[in-house]
């Protein structure tokens, strides 16, 4: 019986994509360990002949191999032929080959990260913040690279004002990198609109990075009070409020309608309310996607399928088209 992709079926390699018949060994495929992509090293391809395979129906495609081929579900290791109806472990094979930047906690990532919860805009692949005063712009440009590595730079732009009914000057930072930006994506919830993020508990790590979120967060929607040691935020998103409040422990009374305001006090660190929690920096790579229907599909003709399996290290499991599968035990 077969138990791996079909000669045509597309297997993803660090050099890119290629039909499954022209991976040798010594080829570095992508694989998953866990919910992060990595490298593995073929030691040896076999060829197997059957007349029988089986068409999986996912979400994203139809990839064709042998029954046995073992697919990763949420209970476990299952037979190709055996996962109709449930889900499997998949990755996006577009995405395999990007830049993947290292993220380093402190300051400057809580700034940055702070910074972007209130001014900034996270796109499908970039991240930009676009504000009126330059040492903002320069400033979180600063953060950005600093935590990142990522090389950032100031742009003048204009913008139109609802309320002025004109145009004003700006300055944008821009950088396009879908890795930061699903980053950003994940340390707010999945959804980094504005009223629907949640609070990015990942600057919870150490003080260091809490105190630049506060300070990131605050300048792009907050401001010093002048009659009150401490600052003030102001935010229409009351989940987000609420969560911080206690961090910083704070009372937090959300407005019935509008905005409302937290208080933030010059000496919030003293009453011990700030614990450190540990939120992993890299942001998951995979994800689990149905899988409709698994067709069988016999061979036509005189001629039978050509399965092909693969013996790797140090992870013994591929990706067909971005679907994690290994060969049976």
């Amino acid at each position: 019986m077969g138990y791996g992709p079909t000669s045509k079926m597309l297997v993803n390699l660090v050099d890119g994509c290629a039909q499954a018949k022209n991976v040798a060994p010594g080829s570095v495929m992508w694989t998953l360990d866990g919910d992060r992509t990595v490298q593995t090293t073929v030691v040896d391809v076999a060829a197997v002949k059957g007349r029988q395979a089986v068409d999986v129906v996912t979400d994203h495609m139809i990839f064709t191999a042998g029954p046995d081929l073992l697919l990763l579900t949420p209970d476990g290791w299952k037979r190709a032929a055996d996962v109709a109806g449930t889900t499997v472990a998949w990755t996006h094979a577009k995405k395999l080959c990007r830049e993947r930047p290292t993220i380093r906690p402190g300051y400057e990532f809580g700034y940055f990260v702070g910074a972007t919860c209130a001014d900034g805009t996270v796109g499908k692949n970039y991240v930009s913040l676009v504000v009126n005063e330059e040492a903002f712009a320069a400033r979180y440009a600063a953060a950005l690279t600093a935590c990142t590595g990522l090389p950032a730079r100031l742009e003048a732009v204009t913008r139109p004002s609802g309320y002025l009914k004109r145009d004003l000057p700006g300055f944008r930072v821009r950088v396009v990198s879908s890795y930061l930006a699903d980053a950003l994506r994940h340390y707010v919830g999945g959804d980094a609109h504005h009223m629907r993020q949640r609070f990015p508990r990942v600057v919870l790590r150490d003080m260091d990075s809490f105190e630049g979120f506060l300070d990131g967060y605050i300048e792009g929607d907050g401001c010093r009070l002048k009659h009150w040691n401490g600052r003030m935020i102001v935010s229409a998103n009351v989940p987000f409020l609420g969560e911080l409040a206690p961090i910083i422990g704070a009372r937090f009374t959300p407005k019935a309608k509008g905005v409302s305001q937290l208080c933030v006090s010059d000496r919030w660190a003293g009453r011990g309310t700030f614990t450190p929690e540990h939120h992993p920096l890299v942001p998951p790579e995979s994800s689990w996607v149905k899988v409709h229907e698994v067709r069988p599909r016999p061979a036509l003709g005189a001629k039978p399928f050509t399965f092909y399996g693969y013996k790797l290290s140090p992870h013994p499991t591929f990706l067909v088209n971005g679907h994690l599968a290994r060969e049976p035990w």
